[in-house]
């Protein structure tokens, strides 16, 4: 057995791999940027090593600085866990040519089944179906379209070298095809170092099926069934869940024997995904659904696999690297319930899902427990081996997070604030459990999509088990639009103003509250920047609205309070905020982060239509199109291709006219 670990990673994943190797009795060692100098899984880790500033490329991404740090601490092996450097073949070279152990695949498997062009053609003779398209090395503009119009439209395009949905795009038209290549081609090199692309068919009712599979060094290879991740928006999974709704046995059989026999034509040891893409028009068939790719390290979805069949994949992990045979052989391993897991994000859905970073001022993820109990149930509950200890109280929610209150989202890394995951012993009672769980969650001062997910979650199509992977765009607005605050919690947010600012009267504080003051009449009062008449009802702590029918949360924010509310957070105040008469129409275009304008589309002048694209700004490595608010005129125009922005920097501002 491994007896001490070095994290290649941070957030939520480095403190999930420190849960599982503390339990098996492995020392631990993070690995930090400036940015996480103070980040959760450097103080939960038994030692921790600074390795440079915050940008990923001169900390995490550098692989000597990893492995010098490894050496110096004295660590026998490196887990990667998911993104940054985990499916890295030179590092994982460098890592054994240093004399340490890779918590990984081999260089080999990673190698064979990084490039999607070269992963097919080997799948392909492996009896493994694959879709069609063109995998060629001709990346002519000419010879791309050609193949593209040859498939048939709509057409897929990918980047070689890519993963976690950048470097692809969907074309609907041949008329399309080449701006789509550019700007696919321009992600995938600032992404991957690497602008080739492939094409595919583009599956019109696509079902993401993916299997997960292990193997070790003494050549057993098992899967673990199944996960459904077709819930996605722009290619990145939101909500996925184990096993897929209406997978009936022979299909299962067919997909995961296929998924073996992938994983065993590259002598895959560790753990791997193999996905597929499922034509869903007819249902769930195994003669219409194809391989897409491996991904050669854990998912990010890994949860849901590990709480329907009981298993801990990483323990899995770090006992195979270690030379031991897997744990358990395919017949002992089944399918126990079903579970659900969530994407929490710090990101505004209104707003087109931009990044929100900054401080996590107030964080809830668990409504179920007190927040102190939260965190520690997010360390150690989950039903795989090793279940929380018997003075903690029982929780329908396994969280895994990197983060609690006081941390920051940093414009340099993914703004994921947490997995929500819930196992029950069927699917119709995890979704509703899961909802529930993302109605619950409180956070401010950053914009999240916990609200989303709740509707998605109760979307009846979900429900029915019918989503394909393009369901959260044909959706629209009514997915992303927030509700506005309901009439009993504003009563109740002018009943805190008005105590809170009566002489004889408390002051709000954080989860808590009492109330003497004498109750108001109606009242304007500003909630989210805007006006609105509310009536002031008494209410206390103790005994909740007469009815009792309400149940609020909520934080004092400085003259004002923040009213949490089926996962949105609504700021509330007994005058306007400074400058919110013109804030919310004035059609100021500002930049939601640090960034690259890439293109502009519009001069100033131009007539515009709401939801026009107006130019596209590259931030955290994606590309980001802001759009016009409402139809008008472009009245300034302060962005131009090739400049770089600051947050909130005025791009462009449009005034309200006729079209």
């Amino acid at each position: 057995m491994i007896r001490s670990l070095l994290i290649a990673n941070r957030g939520e994943i480095a403190c999930r791999i420190i849960r599982t190797a503390r339990r098996i009795g492995i020392r631990t060692v993070a690995v930090y940027s400036d940015a996480d100098a103070g980040a959760l899984h450097v103080r939960q880790a038994d030692k921790a090593v600074h390795i440079g500033p915050s940008p990923a490329r001169e900390s995490y991404l550098v692989g000597d600085k990893i492995i010098a740090a490894a050496k110096a601490a004295g660590a026998e092996a490196i887990h990667p866990g998911y993104g940054f450097l985990s499916e890295n073949a030179k590092f994982a070279e460098g890592v054994a040519a240093a004399g340490l152990i890779w918590v990984g695949a081999t260089p080999h498997s990673i190698r064979a089944m990084g490039l999607k062009d070269a992963a097919k053609k080997l799948m392909a003779e492996a009896g493994v179906p694959v879709t069609p398209g063109y995998l060629g090395e001709d990346q002519s503009l000419e010879r791309l379209q050609a193949e593209a119009d040859a498939i048939g439209y709509p057409v897929l395009i990918k980047a070689v070298a890519g993963g976690g949905g950048k470097g692809m795009r969907r074309v609907e038209a041949a008329a399309d095809f080449a701006d789509a290549l550019a700007s696919c081609k321009r992600e995938a090199a600032a992404s991957f170092g690497d602008d080739r692309v492939l094409i595919e068919k583009y599956i019109l009712s696509p079902r993401h099926i993916e299997v997960q599979v292990f193997g070790d060094t003494h050549g057993n290879v098992v899967h673990l069934f199944e996960r459904d991740c077709s819930l996605q928006r722009r290619h990145q999974k939101v909500i996925e869940e184990a096993p897929a709704p209406g997978m009936d046995e022979a299909t299962r059989e067919a997909i995961c024997a296929a998924a073996v026999r992938a994983a065993q034509a590259v002598d895959y040891v560790g753990a791997g995904t193999i996905e597929f893409i499922a034509d869903a028009s007819e249902g769930l068939r195994a003669d219409r659904t194809w391989f897409m790719e491996m991904n050669t390290r854990l998912q990010v979805e890994h949860p849901v696999t590990e709480e329907i069949t009981g298993v801990d994949l990483v323990e899995w992990q770090l006992r195979v690297a270690g030379g031991e045979p897997l744990p358990k052989r395919q017949d002992e391993l089944s399918i126990e319930g079903h579970a659900v897991e969530a994407r929490l994000y710090a990101e505004d859905p209104a707003r087109g899902f931009l990044p929100s970073t900054g401080r996590l001022d107030h964080l809830v993820l668990d409504r179920s427990m007190p927040p102190l109990l939260s965190i520690l149930a997010s360390a150690e509950a989950g039903r795989f081996e090793g279940n929380a200890p018997d003075w903690m109280p029982p929780s329908p929610l396994r969280v895994e997070t990197g983060v609690e209150a006081g941390s920051s989202v940093s414009t340099f890394y993914d703004p994921m604030i947490a997995k929500l995951i819930v196992h029950a012993e069927n699917r119709d009672t995890a979704i509703e459990r899961l909802a529930a769980a993302c109605d619950g969650v409180e956070v401010w001062p950053l914009r999240t999509n916990a609200a989303f997910l709740a509707r998605l979650l109760r979307e009846t199509r979900f429900g029915d088990g019918e989503v394909t992977t393009g369901f959260i765009a044909e959706a629209g607005d009514s997915l992303t639009q927030p509700a506005a605050l309901s009439d009993d919690a504003a009563r109740h947010a002018l009943t805190l103003l008005a105590a809170s600012t009566s002489s004889d009267g408390p002051t709000v504080g954080p989860r808590g509250f009492r109330l003497n003051a004498p109750a108001r009449e109606d009242a304007v009062i500003w909630i989210d920047g805007a006006p609105r008449t509310a009536t002031c009802a008494p209410v206390s702590l103790a005994h909740g609205w007469a009815d009792g029918s309400f149940e609020p949360a909520f934080v004092g924010d400085g003259d004002g309070v923040v009213l949490f509310e089926r996962g949105d957070g609504h700021r509330a105040s007994l005058r306007p905020p400074l400058g919110a008469a013109g804030a919310a129409a004035d059609g100021a275009i500002l930049s939601p982060m640090p960034g690259r304008v890439l293109s502009v589309e519009v001069a100033a002048g131009d007539a515009v239509v709401k939801g026009q694209k107006l130019l596209t700004l590259e931030a955290m490595k994606m590309e980001h199109t802001l759009t016009a608010p409402f139809d008008g005129i472009v009245a300034e125009l302060d962005a131009r291709a090739g400049a770089q922005v600051q947050v909130e920097a005025l791009l462009a501002r449009i005034e309200r006219g006729e079209v």
